[in-house]
């Protein structure tokens, strides 16, 4: 019975959790209020320039290679699919199509290839493209890969490991929010490829209308990223980047060690300080304050707590089986009108003559020789790379992400090497969509306060009951991919499942620890009464858990990833 008790608990739990996750909330879409440009092609040209037209397929391929994950077990396959598409949310442009990211919860990858590589040596290097995320970004990617120009460069096969030379775009998850800009740069020396992270990069945008990210990298060094026309970001390859492009000069000896003699204490006890005779290290800290007097409306005969006169024994308790009944304790009203009840105490106070433990003062050390550190030498594997801005050869480009959100739109790509005409196509683009999508998204929102677009946004009491249900919903699905990544991005989830097991422990040791045949009688009834009412909770979120389990378990097998998938 004891055990029972616990198991239908949990039950009942996790029934309440399936019917809060399985209602989905629809949104509404508002019709636009602006008038709307319609889409034209760009004249504007560049070694590689996408609008996804028509005739996109003819240069884009979707992976069917399986994910490299080193830290699983499992084979994941890019079953993520892609659709070139008018957006569904702030449409901004009559007949402007872009490429979309059609399943939450999925891997997606897909590439295309350059008409012929791109060589930035001695150039300016430009990167711009639109990213729109029509349902948010609570947790995953949306930066686009300029793959490394090789032989072995097969857009079927194009993965997580494909070799990249930059790595630029959005990227969130719970507290994390920032544009990426990495560079993979190869070592003159030793041929090897390391990845030159920006050590503060700005964040994204995470609303619903289109958003334009430029990257632009100069012959001397300097760089800059702007969003949406703006410059959140810039300065030199040769400073802001960790692990530096270039090594130290110099590095510390590993052979070298301190000596044993070394003395790198600044301070020492004076070893001419003597206790003084006076100093009592047996003093007390407080003392009884001897000049106190008890207060005159003081009630010694008075107890500080009595029996609740309004305590009444329940109708359920037995004299024989429950022993007698004892009524609870309250404070004693007359206390509180008085200065105290009880017998009086002269209180303590602090004893002046304290002085605790004596020790002696510290003095400038004068065998002190200063903090050590081992000599320097020279770095067998220094190089100076002058010019880190000349890139690899690059072949294609790739969006090779993981998201929990759907109907992300990537639009108007450019890459080339004139800052004017990526302004130029963004005169043509975005200037001319972002006014529409702009005045379709105030018209959309609510007269009272704007509510939040993001469960990781939402506030307790802006909606209890949807920020539980949001909350969870991340939790459980970042937990199927990254269970660490799942406590870092929503610890609210965490500490709660923790709290949970603890009162359940609690609980447990609750039954097993019951002893006398009075309480296992009441632990007995207590077990059959909250049997009931689980049973009555457990029916009544049935059809809603059951709506939900048959809703998830038809997203898992279309968006599976296992290699199952992949092999049909």
């Amino acid at each position: 019975m004891r055990y029972a008790l616990l198991a239908n608990a949990i039950c009942s739990s996790v029934l309440l959790f399936g019917g809060v996750c399985a209602d989905d909330t629809e949104s509404s879409t508002v019709s636009s209020v602006a008038e709307k440009p319609t889409f034209t092609p760009t004249e504007v040209t560049a070694p590689f320039l996408e609008q996804f037209t028509d005739d996109w397929d003819s240069r884009w391929v979707v992976s069917k290679a399986k994910k490299d994950d080193p830290k699983s077990d499992e084979d994941w396959a890019y079953v993520g699919e892609w659709a070139v598409e008018e957006p569904t949310k702030f449409k901004g442009m009559e007949g402007d199509k872009g490429l979309i990211v059609k399943n939450a919860a999925a891997h997606h990858a897909i590439s295309a290839k350059f008409p012929k590589k791109i060589d930035n040596k001695g150039k300016t290097m430009v990167v711009q493209y639109e990213v729109k995320l029509q349902n948010g970004l609570e947790c995953g990617g949306a930066y686009m890969k300029l793959l490394q120009d090789n032989k072995k460069l097969h857009a079927e096969e194009f993965a997580n490991s494909s070799p990249y030379i930059i790595m630029f775009g959005p990227d969130k998850c719970g507290a994390t929010n920032k544009v990426h800009f990495i560079i993979r740069h190869k070592n003159p020396k030793t041929g090897e490829y390391e990845e030159k992270h920006l050590k503060s990069p700005p964040s994204a945008k995470i609303d619903e209308v289109t958003h334009l990210y430029t990257l632009i990298v100069k012959p001397d060094n300097s760089f800059e990223i702007k969003i949406d026309g703006t410059s959140s970001k810039n300065g030199t390859l040769l400073e802001d980047f960790t692990p530096a492009f270039n090594p130290p000069e110099e590095i510390d000896d590993p052979k070298d060690t301190k000596p044993e003699t070394w003395v790198d204490e600044a301070k020492i006890p004076d070893p001419d300080a003597k206790k003084p005779d006076d100093w009592d290290e047996d003093a007390p800290f407080e003392i009884t304050d001897e000049d106190a007097e008890k207060p005159d409306d003081w009630l010694e005969d008075e107890p500080t707590s009595i029996p609740d006169p309004e305590a009444e024994k329940p109708e359920d308790w037995d004299d024989e089986e429950d022993g007698d009944w004892i009524p609870p304790t309250v404070p004693n009203p007359k206390c509180q009108e008085v200065s105290g009840c009880g017998k009086w105490e002269k209180p303590t106070k602090k004893n002046p003559d304290y002085k605790g433990k004596w020790s002696a003062p510290f003095v400038d050390n004068p065998a002190y020789k200063g903090v050590w550190a081992p000599k320097k030498i020279k770095n067998p594997d220094y190089f100076e790379d002058k010019t880190p801005s000349n890139l690899e050869p690059m072949g294609a480009i790739g969006f090779e992400i993981w998201t929990m959100q759907s109907d992300i739109l990537f639009d108007n790509v450019y890459i080339g090497h004139s800052v004017a005409d990526a302004e130029k196509f963004k005169a043509e683009t975005y200037d001319l969509k972002i006014k529409a999508e702009q005045a379709e998204k105030d018209a959309s929102k609510p007269k009272d306060a704007d509510k939040p677009k993001s469960p990781l946004d939402l506030k307790f009491m802006d909606d209890p009951l949807r920020y539980i249900q949001d909350k969870f919903e991340v939790f459980v699905a970042v937990a199927r991919n990254d269970p660490v990544e799942a406590i870092k991005a929503v610890p609210e989830v965490a500490g709660a499942l923790v709290a949970i097991l603890g009162v359940l422990a609690a609980g447990i040791f609750a039954v097993v620890g019951v002893n006398s045949a009075a309480a296992q009688d009441q632990a007995k009834k207590a077990s059959q009464k909250t049997k009931e009412t689980a049973t009555v909770i457990k029916e009544k979120v049935t059809e809603a858990a059951t709506t939900g389990s048959e809703k998830v378990q038809s997203e898992v097998q279309k968006r599976t990833t296992r290699s199952s998938a992949a092999a049909e």
